[in-house]
C-alpha cells in the first residue's frame, strides 16, 4: 500500500506540474519547463484547456486500469484463490466496457472538433502578413502596406543583453495588441513551417501554395518561434520573433517601416547567408 501511495502521489505531483507549466514561460522556452508555454491568444488557451482535459482523463484511466491489476493480483492469485471461476461471459461488464470508452472518446471528440473549427476559421483580419519560409530565413511582407522585409538570425556574437540565442532576429514581426492577424505561408525553395508555441499556430510553407492561419494575440511583448520542417542544414537556425505592441506603437512602426523597407532592389537586401556559422 506504501508503494501505492507514492505512485499515487508521484502521477498527481505530475499531472499538476504539466498542467500548471503552461504558466511558467511566456513568448518563449524556459530551462527545465514542464508543459506547454503560456499562452497568449485565444486559440493557445484552449489548447492548453484541452491538452489538460486529456492529461487527466489519460490519468484517471492509467490509474483505474492500475487499481483493477493490482485488485487481481491480490484477489485472485493461487493462494486466495486456489479454485478459480470458470466464468466465461458476464454481460454486465461486457456492456460497461462497450459503453464506457464510447463516451469517454465522445466526450474527447467534443471539444477536440470544436478546438479544430476554431483554428480553422479564420475572423475578419486587421492585419495580413505573408511568411516566406527560404533556405535559412524568412521573408515577411504586408501586403496591405506594401512593403516586405527578411528576418535573419542574429547570431551569437551579436546577441544584445535579453535576447535569446538561437531565437532572436534582426527584423521582428510586428502586429498590434488584441487585434485579428492572419499570416499567409508559403515556401520558396524546399517545405518549412510556420509555428509560435505561444499561440497556439504551426502550418505548413509550402512552395507554390498559399496557407492561412490567424492569431489574436492578447499581451504585448514579444514572442518566439521556429520553422518546424526538417528543410536542410539550417533548419534549426531560421527562429521566428514576433513584437505585440499597442495600437499606437504599431501606427508609428508601420510609418517607418515603410520607409525603411521600401527599396525594392535585390542587392539591397539581406541574402542568404549561413545564419548559424558560429554556433555550430
Amino acid at each position: 500500500m506504501l508503494v501505492l501511495k507514492r505512485f499515487f502521489a508521484f502521477a498527481v505531483t505530475g499531472v499538476i506540474l504539466m498542467s500548471g507549466g503552461a504558466a511558467l514561460a511566456a513568448g518563449q522556452p524556459e530551462p527545465w519547463q514542464l508543459g506547454l508555454q503560456q499562452g497568449a491568444t485565444p486559440v493557445m488557451d484552449n489548447i492548453i484547456w484541452f491538452h489538460n482535459f486529456l492529461l487527466w482523463v489519460i490519468t484517471a484511466i492509467t490509474l483505474f486500469v492500475l487499481a483493477l491489476l493490482v485488485y487481481i493480483v491480490v484477489k485472485f492469485n493461487a493462494k486466495s484463490n486456489p479454485v478459480p471461476s470458470r466464468t466465461t461471459h458476464n454481460t454486465t461488464i461486457e456492456v460497461i466496457w462497450t459503453v464506457v470508452p464510447v463516451l469517454i472518446l465522445v466526450a474527447i471528440a467534443v471539444p477536440s472538433f470544436r478546438l479544430l473549427f476554431f483554428q480553422l476559421n479564420t475572423p475578419q483580419a486587421d492585419v495580413t502578413v505573408k511568411a516566406t519560409g527560404k533556405q535559412w530565413f524568412w521573408s515577411y511582407s504586408y501586403p496591405d502596406a506594401k512593403f516586405e522585409f527578411d528576418s535573419l538570425m542574429v547570431q551569437a556574437k551579436d546577441l544584445k543583453p535579453g535576447q535569446p540565442r538561437l531565437l532572436a532576429v534582426d527584423n521582428e514581426i510586428v502586429v498590434p495588441v488584441n487585434k485579428i492577424v492572419r499570416v499567409l505561408t508559403t515556401g520558396a525553395d524546399v517545405i518549412h513551417a510556420f509555428a509560435i508555441p505561444a499561440f497556439g499556430i504551426k502550418i505548413d510553407a509550402i512552395p507554390g501554395r498559399i496557407n492561412e492561419t490567424w492569431f489574436k494575440a492578447e499581451r504585448e511583448g514579444m514572442y518566439y518561434g521556429q520553422c518546424s520542417e526538417l528543410c536542410g542544414k539550417d533548419h534549426a537556425f531560421m527562429p521566428i520573433a514576433v513584437r505585440v505592441v499597442s495600437d499606437t506603437e504599431y501606427t508609428a512602426w508601420l510609418d517607418s517601416a515603410k520607409k525603411k523597407y521600401a527599396s525594392t532592389d535585390d542587392s539591397v537586401r539581406p541574402t542568404a547567408v549561413a545564419a548559424a556559422d558560429n554556433v555550430k
